[in-house]
């Protein structure tokens, strides 16, 4: 049988805890500063390992994480597998997460790889996706947090107001109108209003139109990325459905990456945490529970925006919506919940067929609007 290292590794902002075994042996424990100099460091020793070893395969784990995939990055380079791990469907027991340890953590690692490694069981790995697509998602990923952060501020201008007994004129229907926007400048210089209220209410004025520039911003370097040849096909696909504008069509193409992964509905709808939860045991019958909300939260986000047109009378899941409700009017949301689902596969089907056509240019798309504060 070949030799193998094993490296377990539990990474922090600042230091990798480490489980160093080889074949069945016991593990050795060292620490080491999560540095540019510290991971070079950990590679050279890895490969020193190796050697004295005549050649042993060096396999590495560790746990996603906001630290992203820099680390199995610069061990890919350096020819070490790597695998990154889903710490979601990592099983814990309870005593376990009562007593958590670095330690403990990155023994159950090494245990996990053991059994990958010795006994063939399957590792819990997350998808990599390549450096352009994190790049890409960066971007989409700061208009979405833009139009959130503009929704916070909306919602402390209105609760300034009601602290206050302000209403706007009855004739401004819409509160985010020019003209009402125009009513809250006067309200910051109203003498009648208290002098904190006032400053209060000019700072998140001030903050709200700097937000709204942002996203104008952020909205024309999405129209630039829309047009570029990796997303041009598949967005003006997209955005054909409807309820689907170009945000949305970016959201759910950078967050899911690589189409192919999905080779049918079910995969990608649980994929996207739309499928319920499922409760079996011995005799007892298998019940449904809450979808499972597994995968990325912002796809479901926007996919649960842009439903709402089309559950809407006259929409291209209204019938269907229409006959849950009807039956039960408390299952509203599931009638909703099954619409993000129908619309989430029918953009997968079509992004995928786009990829395989050629790539023509975008024109004339607009960026949809930020959800409203619900």
């Amino acid at each position: 049988m070949s030799e193998f290292i094993m490296v377990a590794c539990d990474l922090h902002d600042k230091t990798m805890l480490l489980k160093i075994a080889r074949g069945r042996e016991a593990a050795e424990t060292i620490s080491q500063r999560n540095t540019a100099e510290g991971r070079a460091r950990l590679i050279n020793d890895l490969r020193v390992r190796a050697q004295a070893a005549g050649g042993a395969r060096v396999i590495f784990a560790y746990e996603a994480s906001g630290q992203g995939f820099g680390l199995h990055d610069e061990l890919t380079a350096a020819g070490i597998e790597c695998h990154v791990l889903a710490p979601t469907k990592i099983a814990r027991s309870p005593q376990h997460r009562k007593q958590k340890t670095d330690e403990k953590d990155a023994d159950q690692i090494l245990q996990l790889l053991r059994g990958h490694v010795l006994a063939g069981n399957p590792l819990p790995n997350v998808w990599i996706p390549d450096v352009q697509t994190r790049d890409d998602r960066e971007l989409v990923r700061a208009r979405l947090d833009a139009a959130e952060k503009g929704v916070a501020v909306k919602t402390q201008i209105q609760c300034l107001l009601k602290r206050n007994r302000l209403t706007r004129p009855e004739h401004m229907k819409c509160a985010w109108t020019k003209k009402a926007s125009g009513w809250l400048r006067m309200v910051t210089r109203d003498p009648a209003v208290g002098a904190g209220a006032r400053a209060t209410l000019a700072s998140l004025l001030r903050q709200w139109e700097f937000l709204q520039q942002e996203i104008e911003r952020l909205d024309e370097a999405l129209e630039n990325l829309a047009s570029s040849p990796r997303y041009a096909a598949a967005v003006d696909e997209l955005v054909k459905l409807q309820g689907v504008g170009l945000l949305t069509a970016l959201v759910f193409l950078t967050e899911i990456g690589d189409l192919g992964r999905f080779t049918n509905r079910r995969q990608i709808s649980a994929y996207l945490g739309l499928v319920p939860r499922s409760y079996e045991s011995g005799a007892a019958e298998d019940r449904k529970g809450h979808i499972t909300g597994q995968g990325s939260s912002r796809v479901r986000r926007v996919l649960c925006q842009a439903v709402w047109p089309r559950v809407c009378e006259g929409g291209a899941d209204h019938a269907a919506y229409r006959r849950v409700a009807e039956k039960n009017p408390k299952h509203k949301k599931i009638a909703v919940v099954a619409a993000m689902r129908r619309l989430g596969v029918r953009m997968w089907h079509r992004a995928q067929a786009a990829s395989h056509q050629s790539t023509p240019r975008c024109r004339g798309r607009r960026t949809e609007a930020p959800a409203p504060a619900i």
